[in-house]
């Protein structure tokens, strides 16, 4: 650009050195003249251009800091869990040493008292091999987590974050879409602007297919009734089946692994005193957890066998 202001200057010293010159002369500078104005000035419109686009990448950087930061600080929290668990088997460890010493001293102790001792080792044995288990169980549970949320947040990331929101909380992962994306005013039919974020929704839970899929529906406490629903409960059911049956229907996501429900009012994210908190609380959530049945499993403690007692477990949350 300074070439080009360098340039225009010159073009008139010419002119103004040369005196008294033809009017074709005149007309050619002229014209060379105009092209590098319009040149200076498209430019500066492309130098516009290119800090409005630094401002943008600018804006979606500090946003991916964000939320790597709050995945760093779920993982850590996840690491502390697991040095509890860690601490409770070295406690265990430190008891079963203590009984192999009292075990070893025969002068102390008869041959009943030994044969408990054992019993009680084989149960110490095995609470610790749960425990082990479970920390690796809850370790890998964590990590898909938290590797789901923030593929949902790359796949998601051209959506506003009033309309779209994720999150890892209760070890499950949240993903809340307003009801202004989804549905109109008191309305359960699903918008075709929203088919596009449930296009890409549907498309990672397919990829997770050891997931479950639980659908809620919420409204705020703004009394609803008509010929279409009966009241928030209704609405907010038929929202949540509206959208699995779209899940299902046309992104093939395998029904049952889902279910879906109302909770109308009573689940609120926000108080219902203020426009911008019922807005909030007039929501549906996909809720992606680990199947209800392999997870009651994972939670039974191992069998006792007979005539031995498991000392109590400590308590892992």
């Amino acid at each position: 650009m300074r070439y080009l202001k360098l340039s225009t200057f010159l073009f008139v010293a010419l002119i103004m050195a040369s005196g008294c010159v033809s009017k074709k002369k005149f007309n050619e500078v002229q014209a060379a003249l105009d092209a590098h104005k319009n040149l200076l000035a498209r430019c500066e419109e492309r130098n516009k251009d290119l800090e409005a686009q630094i401002l943008e990448l600018t804006r979606q950087l500090d946003k991916c800091k964000a939320d790597s930061k709050k995945c760093t600080d779920d993982l850590a929290a996840a690491n502390m869990k697991i040095k509890s668990l860690e601490d409770q088997i070295a406690i265990l460890k430190s008891s079963q040493n203590t009984l192999l010493d009292q075990l070893n001293t025969a002068s102390v102790i008869n041959k009943a008292g030994a044969e408990s001792i054992k019993k009680s080792l084989d149960a110490i044995s095995q609470q610790s091999q749960y425990i082990k288990d479970l920390t690796k169980s809850m370790q890998y549970k964590d990590s898909v987590n938290l590797a789901l949320a923030m593929n949902l947040k790359r796949s998601l990331s051209d959506f506003n974050d009033q309309d779209v929101s994720i999150e890892v909380k209760k070890g499950v992962v949240y993903i809340s879409l307003s009801d202004n994306m989804l549905f109109k005013t008191g309305s359960a039919y699903i918008n075709n602007s929203a088919e596009k974020v449930l296009a890409k929704i549907a498309g990672i839970l397919n990829d997770q297919k050891e997931l479950d899929i639980l659908v809620e529906g919420h409204t705020d406490n703004v009394p609803m009734g008509g010929e279409c629903v009966t009241d928030n409960w209704d609405l907010s059911a038929k929202r949540a089946t509206a959208v699995v049956r779209t899940l299902q229907s046309k992104y093939k996501v395998d029904p049952s692994r889902m279910t879906a429900g109302g909770r109308s009012e009573y689940a609120p994210k926000a108080s219902n005193s203020s426009s911008k908190g019922r807005a909030e609380n007039r929501r549906t959530e996909i809720i992606v957890l680990p199947k209800l049945d392999q997870f009651f499993k994972l939670l039974e403690a191992p069998k006792a066998k007979k005539g031995v007692d498991f000392l109590p477990l400590f308590c892992l949350y």
